[in-house]
C-alpha cells in the first residue's frame, strides 16, 4: 500500500523532532553527570491491591540555580515561593536509572525508570489494606518517602477526577492557552474550582476505604505543583496519573485522549469487582471518553459527573461532543450520567444515588 507523500512528510517531521529532542536531552544528561550534580528521587503516591502495588516517581538531576523548584518536587515544605509552571520542564531527568524500593522499613525491590526518569512499575507483594510507607533511592540520592494505598479486596467504589477544569479552573483546551498555564502562569494564579473540594472530601468521609485517582493530560513534570494546589485547597491525597512529557517517535506531541482511555481501560482490569465515580469537565474529551468506558465496561461504572464550564470557559475550549452510537446517547440521558455547575449540586444528585 503506497503511502500518501504528505503522510511520510509529516512521519518524517515527527521522527526528526523525536530524535532532535532525545539527543538534546542525552547531552543534557551526560553533562549533569560529568559535572557530579546531585540526584534527587521525586516520590508520587501510589495504589494496589493485597497483591501487588504500583510503584510511581521520577528520578532527577539537581541543576544549579534550580534548588527552589527541585526542593519542591521533593515537597520540601520549605519551599514556599511562588514556582512558574515553566520551571517544572527544565530539570533534567535521569534515563534507566536503577532504583531501590523500600516498602514498609524492610522488603526491598530494584527497578529502572524510563527514558524520561519515569518509574512506573508493577510489583508483585503482598500488603495489608491501607495505607503502606515506602521510599525510592537512586544510587546517588536521598531516600525519598510517599505512600501507597492497597484497596480492600471486597471495595465496591473507587473515586476518579479530572484535574485541569474539574478541581482547578485552567481553561487549557485549546494549544496557545494549555502553553501560558503550563509555562508562564505562577501556580498560586490558579484557582479551585467552587465546590469540587467540598465534594471530594464528601466521597472520601462516605467511601473510606475508596481508592482516588487523579487523571490528567499533564506531564510528570507539573506532580509538585499539582500536590501542593490539592493540599492548600483542600482535596484529599491521591494517585495522580499522569504521561510522559514531549514527542514520541509518530507524533509531535501526545494523545491525552489515548493516556485517559488507557489509564482507565488499565483501572477497570486491575480492579473488577469495583465501580467508579468518574468526575470530569465539559472542555475537553471526558464527556467522550468516560461514555466510551462506561460503553465498554458498564459493570464498572457507578456514575458519571460532568463539570458544565461557564460562559467564558465555553468559547475559549470550544469542543464539540460526538457519541459513538444509540448505546452511547442512551448512557448521557441515564442514571450514571449527570451534569452541573459545581460540587454542591452534584452532592445533591449523589445523595439521591445512595452513593453519599
Amino acid at each position: 500500500m503506497n503511502t500518501h507523500p504528505i503522510q511520510t512528510a509529516a512521519h518524517k517531521a515527527d521522527n526528526i523532532a523525536y530524535r532532535i529532542g532525545t539527543r538534546i536531552h542525552r547531552w543534557r544528561e551526560n553533562r549533569a553527570r560529568d559535572k557530579g550534580l546531585e540526584e534527587v528521587m521525586v516520590a508520587n503516591p501510589g495504589y494496589g491491591s493485597t497483591s501487588w502495588i504500583r510503584i510511581i516517581g521520577r528520578a532527577l538531576y539537581k541543576t544549579d540555580g534550580f534548588e527552589e523548584i527541585i526542593d519542591s518536587m521533593v515537597h520540601n515544605d520549605t519551599a514556599q515561593g511562588a514556582i512558574r509552571g515553566w520551571r517544572s520542564f527544565s530539570s533534567i531527568a535521569i534515563s534507566h536509572a536503577p532504583v531501590t524500593v523500600t516498602i514498609d522499613g524492610n522488603t526491598i525491590y530494584y527497578l529502572t525508570t524510563n527514558k524520561g526518569g519515569v518509574l512506573d512499575e508493577k510489583i508483585a507483594v503482598q500488603l495489608e489494606p491501607g495505607i503502606h510507607t515506602i521510599t525510592l533511592q537512586t544510587q546517588r540520592s536521598q531516600p525519598a518517602e510517599t505512600e501507597v494505598f492497597i484497596v480492600p479486596d471486597n471495595q465496591k467504589i473507587g473515586i476518579l477526577s479530572d484535574v485541569d477544569d474539574t478541581v482547578m479552573v485552567t481553561a487549557l483546551p485549546r494549544p496557545m492557552l494549555a502553553a501560558w498555564n503550563s509555562f508562564v502562569v505562577d501556580e498560586h494564579a490558579r484557582i479551585p474550582t467552587p465546590g469540587m473540594a467540598v465534594l471530594m472530601e464528601r466521597l472520601t468521609k462516605a467511601h473510606p476505604t475508596a481508592p482516588i485517582m487523579y487523571l490528567s493530560t499533564g506531564a510528570w513534570n507539573v506532580s509538585p505543583t499539582l500536590t501542593r494546589f490539592l493540599s492548600r485547597n483542600g482535596y484529599p491525597k491521591g494517585t495522580f496519573l499522569l504521561t510522559d512529557w514531549g514527542p514520541t517517535p509518530t507524533r509531535w506531541f501526545r494523545s491525552g485522549a489515548d493516556h485517559k482511555v488507557r489509564e482507565l481501560t488499565r483501572l477497570a482490569q486491575e480492579f473488577p469487582q469495583m465501580k467508579w465515580i468518574l468526575i470530569g469537565d465539559d472542555g475537553q474529551r471526558d464527556p467522550d471518553i468516560y461514555n466510551g468506558f462506561a460503553v465498554r465496561y458498564p459493570q464498572n461504572v457507578a456514575a458519571i459527573l460532568i463539570r458544565n464550564l461557564t460562559t467564558g470557559e465555553t468559547i475559549l475550549s470550544k469542543t464539540t461532543r460526538v457519541w459513538a452510537d444509540n448505546r452511547a446517547k442512551e448512557i448521557t440521558h441515564g442514571d450514571l450520567w449527570e451534569e452541573a455547575n459545581d460540587g454542591a449540586t452534584f452532592s445533591q444528585a449523589l445523595k439521591e444515588k445512595d452513593l453519599l
